[in-house]
C-alpha cells in the first residue's frame, strides 16, 4: 500500500521518546532517511511534537512522531513535557532514545513504566554507540533492546526492523460498513451540503465508508437530504440501508422506509474505532441532566466554526432542548397521553432546529442565539422554543477539539463525543477509558441525535448486540 493509500487515523503511529540530548531527533531523522527534525546541540531544540506521515519500509504507511524531551524544566518545559506525554495517548509504538554513554536516567525508566501501563509495545534505542568502545557494546541485549549511532548509521537498519517487529500484528478485521453488506446489494448515503463542508471535496468518513462499500462487492449512492425521497424511489430494489450525518437524522428518518435499515457515520465510526455500546449507555445520561450541569463537546479534528456549527452552535441547543422535555415528562410523570404530547412535541421542536434552510429561519435563529448567550453566558446555544428555555434544566457547556482532551474529567456530567474520523483507534479507545475510569457518561455525535429524536432504536437495528441495551 502505498503512503497515499492510507489517511493518518488509519496508520501506524511511532512514538520517539527520551530526555533532552539524547539523540532524538538525530534518531528520528536517521530510522526516516529525511531532516524530519531540527537538529541541535542546544538543550530542548525539539519544542512541541513533529508529526510525519510517510512509508516506512519495512512497516508500510506510518505517522512518525518527534517529541519534547521527557525532562524539560520551567513553565514553557513542563508544557512540552505535557505535549510529549499526551502522544503516549495515541501512540501504537514507542521508541525510547537513550545516552548510550549514560545508560537508563530516573525519567527514562519513568517512560517504560507509562510505556508498560498504557500497554504501548517500546524498544529502546541506545543512541551515541560510535563514542563507546567497540568492545564495550554489548553482543547481544534484550530482544526490545538495540545500540545504534544516529551519526554513523550503525543499526539502523536494525532500529527499523525491530520497531516493524514491535507493530506487526494480524490485519484489523473490524469493517466500517462492509460486514453489514453483501455483493450487489446498495446502500444510500446523504451527505448535506452546508456552510461548513468542505468546499470541492467528501469529509473524511464520508470517503472512507463509501469505500469500504466498495470493497464489499456493493454499491454506494450519494444524495443530499432533499433528494433522498427521489433517489429511493429511482432505485428498482429498495437498499440495504441508508447512512446519514447525523445532523439531517431526524428529515432522514421520515424519508426512509421502516423496512429499510437506517444509521449515521458516527454510528458507524463508533462501533469502528471506539465503544458502540458505552455510547449507547451514554445516551441515556441527555435526559438525566440537571441544573448546574456542564457537558463536554469535544472533537477530534480542528476547524474554523461556522455560525451553524454542529458542535458549538447545534448540539448545546438540541440538548437543551431535549432536557427540557425530559423535565416536562417527569412532571407529568412520565406516563399516559401526557408524555407522548410531550415526546411529540419534542420531536417537532428537534426537527424545526434541525432543519436551517430558510434566510427568514436562519435570520429567526440567529437572533435567537444572541438572545440566548446573553441570557445563559454560553457560545452558540439556541432555544428549541420559548417554553423549552424558561424549563430547560441550566447546563453549562465545555468544548475541546483536536488532541486537546481534559485529563480531568471529573468536572462534566456528560461527554458528547464527535465520530472521531481523525483520531486513531487507540486515541479513541484510550478517551472511552478514561471517561470509564472517571464514571463519566459518553456519547456521541450520532447516538446522541438519534436519542434526542426518538430514533436510537432504529437506528441501532444493524446491531442486535448494542440494540439490547435499549431492553
Amino acid at each position: 500500500m502505498g503512503m497515499n493509500d492510507m489517511v493518518s487515523a488509519e496508520r501506524v503511529h511511532i512514538g520517539f521518546f527520551g530526555v533532552r540530548n539524547a539523540g532524538k531527533s538525530s534518531v528520528v531523522n536517521a530510522v526516516t532517511g529525511q531532516e524530519l527534525a531540527l537538529v541541535s546541540d542546544v538543550k530542548g531544540t525539539t519544542t512541541d511534537p513533529v508529526k510525519k506521515a510517510m512509508e516506512l519500509l519495512p512497516l508500510g504507511p506510518v505517522v512518525v512522531i518527534d517529541t519534547p524531551g521527557i525532562d524539560d524544566e520551567g513553565a514553557l518545559g513542563g508544557l512540552r513535557v505535557k505535549k510529549a506525554r499526551q502522544v503516549l495517548n495515541y501512540a501504537d509504538a514507542a521508541v525510547l532514545v537513550a545516552d548510550a554513554w549514560k545508560g537508563l536516567c530516573a525519567a527514562d525508566r519513568e517512560l517504560v513504566a507509562l510505556f508498560q501501563a498504557k500497554r504501548i509495545p517500546y524498544a529502546v534505542a541506545y543512541n551515541k554507540a560510535d563514542l563507546l568502545a567497540e568492545d564495550s557494546i554489548p553482543a547481544r541485549t534484550a530482544e526490545h533492546e538495540i545500540y545504534v549511532s544516529a551519526r554513523t548509521g550503525y543499526n539502523i537498519y536494525e532500529l527499523k526492523e525491530l520497531i516493524a517487529r514491535l507493530v506487526r500484528q494480524e490485519e484489523n478485521k473490524k469493517r466500517i460498513v462492509a460486514d453489514l453488506l453483501a455483493p450487489g446489494d446498495t446502500a444510500v448515503l446523504v451527505v448535506p451540503i452546508d456552510s461548513a463542508a468542505p468546499k470541492g471535496r467528501l469529509i473524511l468518513p464520508q470517503q472512507q465508508t463509501i469505500r469500504d462499500i466498495l470493497e464489499a462487492g456493493a454499491s454506494a449512492v450519494v444524495t443530499r437530504e432533499d433528494g433522498l425521497r427521489k433517489t429511493l424511489a429511482s432505485l428498482k430494489e429498495k437498499p440495504r440501508l441508508v447512512i446519514t450525518d447525523s445532523q439531517v437524522f431526524g428529515p432522514v428518518s421520515e424519508d426512509t422506509p421502516k423496512d429499510v435499515w437506517l444509521t449515521s457515520f458516527s454510528i458507524l465510526f463508533a462501533r469502528y474505532k471506539g465503544d458502540l455500546n458505552a455510547a449507547v449507555r451514554g445516551a441515556a445520561q441527555l435526559g438525566h441532566l440537571k441544573d448546574g450541569d456542564t457537558v463536554l463537546i469535544a472533537e477530534g479534528c480542528t476547524h474554523h466554526r461556522q455560525c451553524d456549527d454542529i458542535g458549538a452552535v447545534k448540539m448545546p441547543a438540541w440538548i437543551r432542548g431535549y432536557a427540557a422535555s425530559a423535565r416536562q415528562r417527569q412532571a407529568m410523570g412520565g406516563s399516559g397521553a401526557g408524555q407522548q404530547a410531550a415526546e411529540n412535541a419534542a420531536s417537532a421542536r428537534q426537527r424545526q432546529s434541525a432543519d436551517c434552510s430558510g434566510a427568514g429561519r436562519q435570520a429567526a435563529e440567529n437572533a435567537a442565539a444572541v438572545r440566548q448567550r446573553q441570557a445563559m453566558g454560553s457560545f452558540g446555544a439556541r432555544p428549541q422554543a420559548t417554553e423549552s428555555v424558561m424549563s430547560a434544566p441550566r447546563l453549562r457547556f465545555a468544548f475541546t477539539s483536536g488532541m486537546d482532551f481534559p485529563e480531568n474529567l471529573s468536572d462534566y456530567a456528560l461527554i458528547v463525543h464527535c465520530g472521531g474520523c481523525m483520531l486513531n483507534e487507540r486515541e479513541m479507545q484510550y478517551r472511552m477509558r478514561q471517561a470509564a475510569d472517571a464514571g463519566v457518561p459518553v456519547t456521541n455525535y450520532g447516538i446522541a441525535i438519534a436519542q434526542m429524536h426518538g430514533i436510537l432504536r432504529r437506528s441501532l437495528e444493524p446491531f442486535p448486540e448494542a440494540l439490547k441495551l435499549l431492553d
